[in-house]
């Protein structure tokens, strides 16, 4: 009897498909999904937030706002998009600490997001395992194409991984997983090949529960499911380059890179397990960094201890501005003969931040 070919194609797909998922998880991914090459739901209100000005300095995604609206956007002929998630849940000794700090508080430290704790840059590692699949895929399906991308491509990676059945996002923005929280690195691979569908999340279990805005220090999110990077301790303390604005620096507190306070705050991170990944093992000498310490290093012992790791992206001018406004924050008067020496750092940023950091100490003088 004569096979049907549509139905024998459309077997081999689904066969493919799952295949993929065994080879993304052999390659160190806990989560993998499938969703079409479509525009993103929430394109426009993508475009409404870049329109009030809520990406800050981050011009990067102006210029490229267009190339968001269809997964064509990174590779040309796109049919399906292969979401991936890694669990970062480490076991930061910073866990649950989301108390403001205190001005008599005579310590040095600062704290670093769990993300940026881990050995090397989570990016590096992505990459890597994106290209094994991507290796995997061009041998099951010879002449296809498909590109790996981690945060740097055009692409709303979150509503792709709700598309794909991933999760849902909770009011901070962040995508959430029933079993697995937030603590969660996203990937994708888009591709020419037509995979079947996973079915969308369409639910959303965040109900009444409003912790995560309640607990920003910064009042970062205007409304549910908006931030407000002008607002928020990561971009200042990541992304931004140059001075920080004075009515900006009080509300950074004691963090030098980046902020997990609404994630920490979240009920669906209470039973979120450990990664299980040794890649995902935190450092245990990133958790804190000592702010005099950093203010203190050349560029050699920035690069000797830093370098592949999340905090060399701020380079060490960035790390060592942070620095002085956590001191500053602090208040501790042993602190200000290292920032009176930073007064004569090259870089104009570290002066500023180290003049704002003594009159703040001082003016705490009884």
């Amino acid at each position: 009897m004569a096979s049907n070919p549509p139905h024998d194609s459309a077997l081999a797909t689904e066969s493919l498909s799952e295949r993929l998922r065994e080879a993304a998880r052999t390659a160190g991914f806990d989560l993998c999904g499938f969703a079409p090459a479509v525009t993103p739901p929430t394109y426009p209100r993508f475009l409404d937030w870049l329109d009030a000005g809520h990406a800050a300095g981050m011009s990067y995604l102006e210029t490229r706002r267009e190339a968001y609206a269809h997964p064509r956007g990174v590779l040309d002929g796109a049919r399906s998009v292969v979401m991936l998630a890694m669990n970062y849940h480490n076991n930061s000794k910073d866990a649950g600490n989301t108390a403001p700090i205190s001005n008599s508080n005579s310590n040095s430290t600062g704290r670093v997001a769990r993300y940026a704790q881990i050995e090397r840059d989570y990016h590096d590692i992505l990459r890597q395992r994106l290209r094994s699949l991507c290796d995997w895929l061009a041998a099951e399906r010879p002449g296809c194409v498909a590109r790996g991308i981690v945060d740097t491509a055009p692409l709303l990676e979150r509503d792709f991984a709700r598309l794909a059945g991933l999760g849902w996002f909770g009011k901070n923005t962040l995508l959430i997983n029933r079993k697995l929280g937030s603590w969660l690195f996203l990937a994708a691979i888009v591709t020419d090949l037509d995979l079947p569908a996973d079915r969308q999340f369409a639910a959303s279990h965040c109900g009444t529960c409003t912790r995560c805005l309640d607990a920003c220090p910064t009042d970062a999110f205007p409304e549910p499911y908006v931030l407000d990077a002008r607002k928020c301790i990561a971009y200042w303390t990541i992304e931004h380059r140059g001075t920080i604005p004075d009515d900006v620096k009080p509300g950074l507190g004691d963090w030098l890179f980046g902020c997990d306070i609404c994630q920490e705050v979240c009920p669906w991170n209470r039973k979120a397990p450990q990664a299980s990944d040794p890649a995902m093992a935190a450092r245990s000498d990133l958790s804190h960094l000592d702010a005099l310490e950093l203010l203190g290093l050349d560029d050699g012992q920035f690069k000797a201890r830093f370098r592949g790791t999340p905090l060399d992206r701020p380079r060490l001018e960035g790390l060592q501005r942070n620095a002085a406004v956590v001191l500053g924050n602090r208040g501790d008067h042993s602190a200000l003969p290292a920032l009176r020496e930073g007064l004569t750092h090259p870089h104009a940023a570290v002066r500023e931040a180290c003049q704002w950091a003594i009159a703040q100490i001082e003016s705490r003088t009884v």
